[in-house]
């Protein structure tokens, strides 16, 4: 009868620390979602069609939202603030690579990346299996990066994509073979997550990426039209793990690499933080 109980309470013991491991959802509540699909309304049109939003119309907004929670609240703020700082932002300063082998505009930049902080580099859909130029050109600007700050860690992120993909090659995977073989970054440097298939499940895996690691601050290295909603985005679930967790993470600066003009839409930002405040993310407890 002991050991019968005994093995009752390590498998209650487990099923607890496997519920913990797993984390829990954070989504916005369901009656507070049509508050931000408005502001979200707002901002895409101004983005759109180049009307200028009423920034006290979206102030009221989130005076509405905090009425109701405070966490949500705090990730509207940091939509809203990120975007007029730096979408709307003309002395917002932008960094582009343009095939140097260090990546002078950051050394020069007076940004702070001391401590513990790492370029995170975002995926982009394989072809045939295999990288693209864009993809190269993002692995050529995380490497001058990596030249320029031998301190800092290199993430690469994105899952298994394309078509004809036949060995399901990841674009993580491929991403560090190739600042590792072709770029001659160190590879114990360079971490991955090979499971995302969307900019906002990079943003999910990358911040767990950051708690096991204990990184405070972050560079996100992307093109040129992908920046500004991916700051947008990573700061958002920036917001969530600090209200959830109190982990603190910092977006210091950008470094992008230059995509032909007129080639890309920006339109998927927000998209992504439309599912990310439906759907949720999962935080790590």
């Amino acid at each position: 009868m002991r050991s019968a109980k005994v093995i009752i309470a390590v498998a209650l013991v487990l099923m607890l620390l496997c519920g913990t491991a797993a984390g829990e959802t954070w989504r916005a509540a369901e009656e507070d979602y049509p508050m931000f699909e408005t502001l979200l309304e707002r901002l895409e049109t101004e983005e759109r069609d180049k009307v200028k939003a009423d920034r006290k119309e979206l102030d009221d907004i989130l005076e509405m939202i905090h009425l109701k929670s405070a966490e949500e609240y705090e990730v509207g703020r940091a939509i809203v603030d990120h975007w007029y700082g730096s979408v709307k932002n003309s002395n917002y300063r932008r960094f582009a690579y343009r095939g140097e082998e260090k990546a002078t505009p950051l050394e020069r930049s007076g940004l702070d990346f001391s401590g513990k902080h790492a370029f995170v580099v975002l995926g982009y859909v394989l072809q045939d299996g295999e990288m693209t130029d864009e993809l190269k050109g993002r692995c050529d600007a995380a490497a001058a990066a990596a030249r320029s700050f031998p301190d800092s860690l290199v993430i690469c992120t994105g899952g298994a994509t394309g078509q004809q993909n036949w060995e399901n090659h990841t674009e993580a995977g491929e991403m560090k073979m190739y600042l590792a073989r072709d770029c001659h970054i160190d590879a114990d440097r360079i971490l991955t997550d090979e499971q995302a298939q969307t900019t906002l499940e990079n943003a999910q895996n990358v911040f767990l990426i950051l708690k096991q690691q204990g990184i405070e601050k972050i560079t996100l290295v992307t093109s040129d039209y992908h920046q500004m909603w991916a700051q947008i985005l990573f700061n958002a679930v920036a917001a969530i793990w600090k209200a959830r967790t109190g982990m603190e993470v910092s977006i210091v600066g950008n470094y992008s690499y230059t995509v032909r003009p007129g080639t890309k839409s920006t339109g998927g930002g927000i998209s992504a933080l439309r599912v990310l405040l439906r759907e949720g993310i999962t935080v790590e407890p």
